[in-house]
């Protein structure tokens, strides 16, 4: 089978969306929600694979801005729509599409790529490696309250419509987004995936809900929620709240909005999918066994060029490392690599001298925004110290003092 590869044409984005939701096993059925994504993709960075007469694969990718351990956004790839017709896979299409991509993205100078995964397994193979962990929870509101630190009673909620508050959330999100790891500065036009509320995808909930949290005469936090209403046979009420986002700028309007979350009248439980692994929410609940917090793989990161990557970060101690690494999709980046550096910075050069870690570019990517720590994946095998003391020095460097998090999907 031949595959041609062709940069997306305005002209094919019906069939492209159209093969890519098959893919998945499902269609985009909101028209705001479709004509959103169309604008916001860019179709010159972004692939269709033709072969036996229409589009059986498709790719895209997104120009973010990524914090950094250090505090720096790093002009960073964002793969998404990726897909391969189940009538073509194994023949080599998401193996093409994935090579042309990193290419290209080295050609462009980004050094990092990263996608969120419908499989974690798959992209692996490709360099990409698990660098955050994202906090579900069910939290039981009839028996857990939340702590708030003096000054709460201070913070002043006023419940608005998501369109009223967009530019208000907008603020706090950007003052927010540097501070922690994997987080992206918002884009032009991105604040309106946060508006997108399709009455297809509700599940029962009411229109999503937007509360501005203001103290000191301005907007210090906010959440976006809905409420599902319910009840007991008895009459007894039993609504949920499903919680889509809560941002804050101070720990005491933070600590508000959840108390305000979880003192809804005539609901019993608040659901949340997508927080960071170390939310604070576990340190203010009464009873943190009834909150049912999980976690899983949130996004995924590819180092194109390590050099560069690791030269862009921070470090939390010094390091002084050479690192073996081994890069089988991308070879440019095998072999010796000694980096220098603490908080201020860092250089990163090839050398011939003696490796001190001995790892796969994957486990680079899992470590580079600091969640993951060296010395874990060493106890799983996946990182080699050849220098004693080595392994010590590297992870605590390399760690972050907040978990990396990617607070949306894209």
């Amino acid at each position: 089978m031949t595959i041609d590869l062709r940069v997306l044409a305005a002209a094919d984005w019906d069939e492209f969306a159209m093969r890519m939701g098959r893919a998945f096993g499902g269609a985009i059925e909101d028209p705001a929600e479709m004509a959103m994504w169309r604008d916001l993709l860019p179709f010159d960075r972004s692939l269709a694979a033709w072969a036996d007469g229409g589009i059986v694969g498709t790719a895209g990718a997104f120009d973010f801005r990524m914090a950094l351990p250090g505090g720096a956004l790093l002009d960073t790839a964002g793969v998404t729509m990726v897909s391969v017709q189940p009538t073509h896979r194994r023949r080599g299409v998401l193996t093409a599409m994935m090579r042309r991509q990193l290419d290209d993205f080295r050609g462009r100078g980004q050094c990092v790529a990263v996608l969120t995964a419908s499989e974690p397994q798959i992209y692996g193979r490709f360099g990409y490696g698990t660098a955050t962990r994202q906090m579900h929870g069910s939290i039981d509101t009839t028996r857990v309250s939340v702590a708030v630190p003096p000054g709460a009673e201070a913070v002043r909620m006023r419940l608005v419509t998501p369109a009223e508050g967009v530019d208000a959330c907008e603020a706090v999100y950007a003052r927010v987004a540097p501070g922690r790891p994997g987080m992206l500065a918002r884009q032009p036009q991105w604040e309106r995936l946060g508006l997108m509320d399709p009455p297809g995808e509700r599940g029962g909930y009411s229109p999503r809900l937007c509360v501005l949290a203001e103290a000191g005469g301005e907007v210090r936090g906010y959440a976006r929620y809905s409420v599902r209403p319910g009840g007991t046979a008895t009459g007894v009420p039993d609504g949920s709240v499903k919680l889509k986002d809560v941002e804050a700028l101070d720990a005491v309007t933070y600590a508000a909005l959840w108390r305000y979350l979880t003192d809804l009248d005539l609901v019993s439980r608040l659901v949340f999918h997508n927080r960071p692994a170390d939310d604070p929410v576990q340190q203010i609940v009464s009873d943190i066994r009834r909150c049912n917090f999980g976690w899983r793989d949130g996004l995924h990161l590819r180092l194109v060029d390590l050099p560069a990557a690791l030269e862009a970060r921070g470090y939390a101690s010094p390091v002084d490392v050479v690192l073996d690494v081994q890069d089988a999709f991308c070879p440019w980046n095998s072999g010796r690599w000694r980096l220098s550096g603490d908080a201020k910075g860092a250089t990163c050069e090839r050398t011939a001298e003696a490796a001190d870690l001995a790892l796969d570019v994957r486990e680079l990517g899992t470590a580079y925004l600091g969640g993951h720590g060296l010395r874990a994946l060493a106890g799983a095998g996946l990182v080699t110290e050849q220098r004693p003391g080595a392994l010590a020095e590297a992870s605590a460097a390399f760690r972050s003092d907040l978990d990396p998090w990617l607070p949306h999907g894209f």
